[in-house]
């Protein structure tokens, strides 16, 4: 079971729109799939058709260790994959889980009862390096960091970077960056081409070679609850996320 935590502290990156549309595309590769999202928001619940605001229990109860991960999880009609949901609930969670033991290690000892039972897990985390995140890194095998490539994107990865040797050093020895995401990508635009040769120059290997392009289909699907591959399957955003799907099932092993 590859367990991926999908993380940048800074937000709109196209963090939650990578989530549920890999999801889907991993789905639709023969892939058993779950995605929990542990961002307040709950935007990639939303984006997966599930309705955040009539849930009787979420990733909350999960991470206060109330309920299992298998009780609260729901099955995306729509994108062909089990979704752990979240609602406002989860921002209490950082304050509640202050004075608890082992508070770090909540979601690694709730996704370990799953057994084998998915082949990918991704978890969607919320735009902070809050208690959640920590939570979500020590419970990973590796991390994907999805940016745009814009000046200040350089910035924001040095701290996350700094964060993800933290935890690798303190929690969880295995974790490493799987791979940068280049997200939003207009290649008409001089910077844009600018900051990706930086990031192919600095981290080679480490940046995929799949780019997702801006689109207005993968920013219209979440309105409808569905992924970009169910709402527009000939787009170029589905067709990304694909070729995305494709590159970690056969080159990221």
């Amino acid at each position: 079971m590859k367990i991926l935590a999908i993380t940048n502290q800074k937000g709109g990156v196209g963090k939650t729109t990578t989530c549920v549309n890999l999801a889907a595309s991993l789905a639709h590769h023969g892939k058993k799939v779950l995605l929990v999202d542990l961002d307040p928001q709950g935007n990639a619940s939303t984006g997966s058709g599930i309705d955040k605001a009539h849930l009787t229990h979420s990733i909350y109860h999960v991470l206060l260790n109330d309920k299992t991960l298998q009780e609260v999880i729901v099955h995306s009609e729509q994108g062909g994959f089990d979704v752990a949901p979240s609602n406002r609930e989860l921002a209490g969670a950082e304050v509640e889980l202050v004075n608890e033991m082992a508070r770090e290690t909540r979601l690694k000892q709730a996704i370990a009862k799953l057994g084998d039972a998915y082949d990918y897990v991704l978890l969607d985390c919320p735009p902070a390096l809050n208690l959640v995140t920590v939570n979500a890194l020590t419970a990973a095998n590796s991390v994907m960091i999805p940016m745009q490539c814009e000046y200040y994107a350089l910035e924001g990865l040095s701290d996350l970077v700094n964060t993800i040797k933290k935890v690798r050093a303190h929690l969880n020895p295995v974790l490493e960056i799987e791979g940068l995401l280049r997200t939003m990508f207009d290649n008409r635009n001089m910077l844009a081409s600018q900051v990706s040769s930086q990031l192919v120059s600095h981290f080679g290997k480490k940046v995929y070679q799949t780019v997702i392009p801006r689109n207005i289909r993968l920013a219209e699907a979440p309105s409808y609850g569905m992924p970009v591959l169910v709402y527009d399957k000939a787009s170029k955003g589905a067709m990304a996320y694909l070729e995305l799907a494709n590159e970690i099932i056969h080159t990221k092993q």
